[in-house]
């Protein structure tokens, strides 16, 4: 991270959870247990290709703790963190804001697509993942 500033462990942390939060919510958005092999799979695909601090933060450490009892858990936690995300790279690391969206989305993108296609309700979720990053699907 040359031009920007370093982040904290806490916010490497936020880009994390909502990174693999989004993903988590478009694989439980239309569930089952093979699906959730290919879906894994093809959403590491897409988060192996990140660069500077989104990489950096996508790469090192434990997986995120998230919420399992509810799909609305999920997003309470998960949105919100994609938002923080998103104003942290901009305040810290502006080259990287791009890169950190067109990671998220592809992930959540893969991911749907890996198992029969893109379900209406992956595709709401992928709006909803898309709209806290500040765009549109």
């Amino acid at each position: 991270m040359i031009m920007g500033q370093r982040l904290t462990d806490e916010e490497l942390s936020t880009l994390k959870t909502g990174a693999f939060g989004a993903v988590f919510m478009v694989s439980n958005a239309d569930p089952g247990v093979l699906a959730m092999f290919r879906e894994s799979f093809a959403a590491a695909g897409a988060i192996a290709e990140a660069s500077g601090v989104v990489k950096e933060a996508l790469s090192g450490g434990p997986l995120p703790e998230l919420p399992r009892d509810s799909a609305l858990e999920v997003e309470s936690v998960v949105l919100p963190a994609l938002r923080r995300a998103v104003e942290i790279l901009v305040a810290k690391a502006p080259e990287d804001v791009a890169v950190y969206r067109s990671v998220v989305l592809a992930a959540a993108d893969r991911t749907a697509q890996a198992h029969n296609g893109v379900s209406p309700a992956e595709a709401a979720v992928i709006e909803r993942i898309s709209a806290a990053l500040g765009g549109s699907a």
